[in-house]
């Protein structure tokens, strides 16, 4: 069900207001342009910033949308186990197939508290769940053997979100959790190497102005064609580096913006990019293709 590219979609604002509207209109955006499924409530959506009841409502709003025609991976996570398990509930229950988990940020649990906190989330629904490990952002690493306990004890445990940008804990996920644990790159520009070693995809911020490509791309190592992956990889690359001159997801807001798929509106404390940045990226654009 969940593989290849999966797009972390960006929550399009309006006035201060979540632009429903333009949400809807991404998500046929990607089912268009072949993405395999939907992640709305990530980082790049700025789900810090919505409250809870904007958070409920964008993931119903793609979910309507999608109206299954791809799977919606609901973002659902939180540092407190009893909020993230009332918005797992909920998306489970409006329909969403699949919760990502992030590891409880700020409060810096030990491995142990970060095992009690998945499965409890985990034991409160039936959806499966994949793991967000994102060290760089909560402070704290999903250990391999925390991940393989998980795996083994909660069925509905499947997969990660792997961020780590080390190839060695991949390939460690992979030998201790089995070839059914899915692992997905956390990081556009590891797309290819985790595939390489056993990845099923990636859950992609590029692919919200490049979803063909990005799709096209986790066909190709699926397919075993590794010389086409290795050349849409190439060609991704700059632009990829170009979404992360700031941090995400301001860049890839504002190239929204520049290619009128929506406003390029943040919330804070996300801020509007630098000019000098904004003139490397629009290079960036161009150089791809996509702006004149």
């Amino acid at each position: 069900m969940l593989k290849g590219s999966i797009v972390a979609i960006v929550t399009p604002f309006l006035n201060g207001k979540v632009d429903e509207k333009k949400l809807s209109e991404l998500v046929a955006f990607h089912i268009k342009n072949g993405t395999n499924a939907i992640l709305p409530c990530g980082t790049t959506g700025e789900s810090p910033t919505l409250t809870p009841k904007e958070h409920e409502r964008v993931i119903e709003v793609c979910i309507e949308a999608a109206n299954k025609k791809i799977p919606i991976l609901a973002g659902t996570g939180s540092n407190a186990t009893a909020e993230a398990i009332t918005l797992t509930q909920h998306a489970a229950k409006v329909g969403a197939d699949a919760s990502l988990q992030v590891t409880p940020y700020y409060n810096k649990p030990m491995q142990e508290g970060i095992y009690q906190h998945f499965k409890a989330v985990a034991d409160s629904v039936d959806i499966p769940i994949i793991l967000y490990n994102i060290a760089g952002r909560t402070a704290r690493n999903i250990e391999p053997e925390t991940m393989a306990r998980l795996a083994k004890d909660c069925k509905n445990i499947i997969g990660v979100k792997e961020a780590s940008g080390s190839l060695d804990q991949t390939s460690a996920i992979r030998q201790l959790c089995g070839e059914k644990f899915l692992i997905f790159s956390g990081d556009d520009a590891l797309t290819l190497p985790t595939m390489s070693v056993g990845g099923v995809g990636v859950i992609s911020v590029v692919a919200n102005i490049v979803p063909g490509e990005v799709a096209s791309l986790c066909q190709a190592v699926q397919e075993g064609d590794m010389k086409k992956a290795q050349k849409i990889h190439y060609k991704l690359l700059p632009l990829v580096k170009a979404m992360f001159i700031e941090t995400n997801p301001i860049p890839v807001k504002t190239a929204m913006g520049l290619l009128s798929l929506c406003s390029s509106e943040l919330r804070l404390p996300m801020s509007t990019m630098a000019d000098k940045n904004v003139s490397a990226l629009k290079q960036a654009l161009v150089d791809y293709g996509l702006l004149k």
